[in-house]
C-alpha cells in the first residue's frame, strides 16, 4: 500500500509540475503545444494504448484459451507498426496545415471544408460515446484491482482510480497525461518482463506437458474459431488507425523529423509489453494448475501472481504498474473526450468567442463530467474488461479507421465521403454487436469481430460516395500537395 501511495503522490506532482508549465492556452493544454520528444510521445502513445487489457485483459484470455489467443497481440503489433509508419507522419505535417487543427474532429472539419459542422458534430459524438465505454473498461480494471488485491469494496476501487487520474488530468492537462504516461510506460515495461520471468522460473514441469493437462486446446493456434477466429483476432490491428487517444500523439510531437526515433521506441516497448503479457497468461496458467490454485476470475491472474511470488515491496510495485496501465489510458481519453466537448461543441455551439482561459475551464468541468458517466457505467461487473475494450476500439476502428486512412493518401476524397465513411462504420459495428439478428443462435459479433464488417463498409461508402459526388475545392487539394512536398 506504502507503494501505491508514492506512485499516486508522484502522479499529482507530475499535474502540478504540467499546470505551471502549459495550461494557460487551449492549445497548451490539450495537445501540449506540440512540443513533445519523440520518447515521451512514443511511451505516451503506448502506455495510453495498452491500459488495463495488457496486464489483465490479455493475460486472462491467454489463460483460458492459451495459443490461439495469441493472434490478438500479432495484430495488434502489425497495425501498430503501420500506423506509426503510414499514419503518423502525415498526421503530423496534416494537421498543422489545416488550420491548426488540435482534435480529431477539428481535423477532419478542416480537411473537408465542414462548414456545417456537420462531420465535427457527428465525429464528436463518435469519440464521446465509444470513449465513455472506453473509459468504463478502465475504471473496471481500477476496481477489480482495489477489491482483489486490498480487500476493499470493488466500488471504492471505482472512485479511488477514477479521483486520482481526473485530478492530474483536470489541471495538467494533455503534458501532464504525456508525462505521467512516459513513466507509467516505464513501469509497465519493468513489470511485463519480471513477473513472466520468474513465474517460468518456478515451474516444476515443461509448459507443453503442464497446459496439455490442462485442456490439450491450450497448444493449438487456432481456436473454435477456425480461421474466421484468427482473422478477428487479428483485425485488432486495424483498430490502431482510427483511435484518438493514440493518433493525437503524433500531433504531438515537436517536428515530423522525429517519428523515426518515435517509431523505434514506440515498437521495441510493445513488442516486449505484448510479449510479457502473453507469457504471463501461459505461465501463469501453468503455475496455477501445478500448486493447485483455483482461479476465479482469469484477468486477475497478473495479481495473483505479484502477491504469491514476490516481497510484499515489490507487489506493491507491481500492482502499481497495473494502476498505472489503467490511469494512463483512462487520462488520456478523459482529455480527448473533454477536448471535443470544449472545441467542437461548447466554442462552436455555445460561446464561439470564448477566451482560452474559459475554454480550459469548460475541458476541465467536462473531464469530471465523463469520469462520472463512465463510473456509472463500471457499476455494472457482469462486463469484463476485454469485451468493453472490444467494443469500442471496434467503433472507433471502423468509424475512424478508414477516414483518417484515406484523408492522408487519397485527395479525391470529399465532405459526404468522409461523413458518410463515419456513419456507415458506427452503425455497422453498433448493429453488429446490438442488433436483432442472430445465426444458428449467436449474435453476429460471435462470428466475427465487429470491426471487420465494419471497416470494410467504411471504406466502400467512403469511395463510393466520395466518386459520386463533387470533387474537393482547389484549396483542400492544394493543402495535400502541401503535405506531401513537406514530407
Amino acid at each position: 500500500m506504502i507503494s501505491l501511495a508514492m506512485y499516486f503522490i508522484a502522479m499529482l506532482g507530475i499535474g502540478l509540475y504540467a499546470y505551471r508549465k502549459s495550461t494557460s492556452d487551449v492549445s497548451g493544454y490539450m495537445l501540449g503545444g506540440r512540443s513533445l520528444p519523440p520518447s515521451v510521445a512514443a511511451l505516451s502513445a503506448g502506455a495510453s494504448d495498452m491500459s488495463g487489457w495488457i496486464l489483465m485483459g490479455l493475460p486472462g484470455a491467454m489463460f483460458v484459451s492459451g495459443f490461439s489467443s495469441t493472434w490478438i497481440a500479432i495484430g495488434l503489433v502489425i497495425g501498430a507498426f503501420l500506423n506509426y509508419l503510414m499514419v503518423a507522419p502525415r498526421l503530423r505535417v496534416y494537421t498543422e496545415l489545416a488550420n491548426d487543427a488540435i482534435t480529431i474532429p477539428d481535423y477532419f472539419a478542416n480537411r473537408f471544408e465542414d462548414k456545417g459542422n456537420a462531420l465535427r458534430i457527428v465525429s464528436a459524438l463518435v469519440i464521446i460515446i465509444f470513449f465513455t465505454l472506453y473509459t468504463s473498461a478502465g475504471v473496471v480494471s481500477g476496481g477489480k484491482l482495489f477489491e482483489n488485491s486490498f480487500g476493499m469494496s470493488y466500488e471504492s476501487g471505482l472512485y479511488i482510480t477514477t479521483g486520482v487520474v481526473v485530478l492530474y488530468t483536470l489541471f495538467g492537462g494533455f503534458l501532464a497525461v504525456s508525462l505521467t504516461d512516459f513513466v507509467q510506460g516505464c513501469i509497465m515495461f519493468l513489470a511485463l518482463i519480471l513477473v513472466p520471468a520468474v513465474t517460468y522460473s518456478l515451474l516444476d514441469n515443461p509448459l507443453s506437458v503442464t497446459l496439455n493437462d490442462i485442456n490439450p486446446q491450450m497448444l493449438t493456434w487456432i481456436g473454435a474459431g477456425g480461421a474466421i477466429g484468427i482473422i478477428s483476432a487479428m483485425s485488432w490491428g486495424l483498430g490502431y488507425f482510427g483511435q484518438p487517444h493514440i493518433i493525437v500523439r503524433f500531433m504531438s510531437v515537436r517536428s515530423v523529423k522525429d517519428m523515426p526515433t518515435a517509431r523505434r521506441i514506440g515498437m521495441s516497448w510493445m513488442l516486449v509489453a505484448t510479449i510479457g503479457a502473453i507469457t504471463t497468461g501461459l505461465f501463469g496458467a501453468a503455475y496455477a494448475h501445478e500448486n493447485g490454485i483455483v482461479v476465479e476470475d482469469p484477468e486477475t491472474i497478473f495479481l495473483i501472481l505479484s502477491e504469491l511470488l514476490f516481497h510484499p515491496l515489490i507487489a506493491g510495485f507491481l500492482l502499481a504498474a497495473i494502476l498505472a496501465a489503467i490511469m494512463s489510458t483512462i487520462s488520456s481519453q478523459l482529455l480527448v473526450s473533454s477536448s471535443s466537448l470544449t472545441e467542437d461543441f461548447y466554442k462552436i455551439f455555445l460561446r464561439k468567442d470564448a477566451s482560452d482561459t474559459e475554454l480550459v475551464l469548460v475541458g476541465r468541468i467536462s473531464v469530471a463530467l465523463v469520469s462520472l458517466c463512465a463510473i456509472y457505467l463500471a457499476y455494472d461487473r457482469d462486463s469484463t474488461i476485454l469485451s468493453l475494450v472490444s467494443n469500442a476500439w471496434a467503433g472507433f476502428g471502423a468509424a475512424f479507421g478508414p477516414l483518417v486512412l484515406l484523408s492522408l493518401f487519397w485527395k479525391r476524397m470529399n465532405f459526404a465521403g468522409a461523413l458518410s465513411g463515419m456513419v456507415v462504420g458506427a452503425a455497422t459495428v453498433l448493429f453488429w454487436i446490438y442488433g436483432p439478428v442472430t445465426v444458428d443462435g449467436q449474435p453476429l459479433s460471435a462470428l466475427i469481430y465487429e470491426i471487420v464488417p465494419g471497416f470494410i463498409a467504411a471504406t466502400i461508402a467512403i469511395v463510393a460516395v466520395s466518386l459520386a459526388t463533387s470533387e474537393p475545392s482547389t484549396e483542400i487539394t492544394d493543402k495535400f500537395e502541401e503535405m506531401q512536398t513537406a514530407l
